[in-house]
């Protein structure tokens, strides 16, 4: 259960029968995370004809993403994970290093959701350039297997 960047209280029961591309992303607004919600929007549709929705999760706050959203000109959905339950479940919520420091933060990771709820495929430690176009020939290869 998370709340979207409106404030809407969403679950995982509510994309039932249908696709769900669930990205998990360390930060509003910073270079790679741009990239990746831009790319996912250039594609939205494409998605949207498969009948798939596709969910973007980071820590960052509803305001946050309202700001990203506008700043960005983005049509897909955000939700905010402040307290990393959503990113824990997932198990992207792990100790990371950069510059010589540890911390606690979001692996850019994708996970996508069949109609019955189940994991059909996985992209772990994401690189953004060209992620969305390979998540969709994944759906694409996936509903022809079908």
């Amino acid at each position: 259960m998370a709340l979207d960047q409106n404030g809407n209280s969403l679950s995982l029961a509510d994309f039932q029968s249908q696709w769900l591309v669930l990205y998990f992303y360390p930060k509003d607004d910073t270079p790679g995370c741009t990239v990746e919600a831009k790319d996912f929007t250039e594609y939205e549709q494409e998605f949207s004809a498969l009948g798939a929705k596709i969910l973007g999760v980071s820590p960052d706050s509803a305001k946050s993403h309202c700001k990203f959203i506008q700043k960005h000109s983005l049509s897909i959905q955000l939700l905010s994970d402040p307290e990393h339950q959503v990113c824990e479940t997932y198990g992207v919520w792990r100790l990371k290093k950069f510059m010589g420091k540890e911390f606690m933060g979001v692996v850019r990771s994708t996970f996508l959701i069949d109609p019955e709820g189940n994991l059909a495929y996985v992209w772990p430690n994401v690189k953004t350039k060209g992620h969305a176009q390979a998540v969709l020939a994944k759906l694409q290869e996936l509903l022809e297997d079908v």
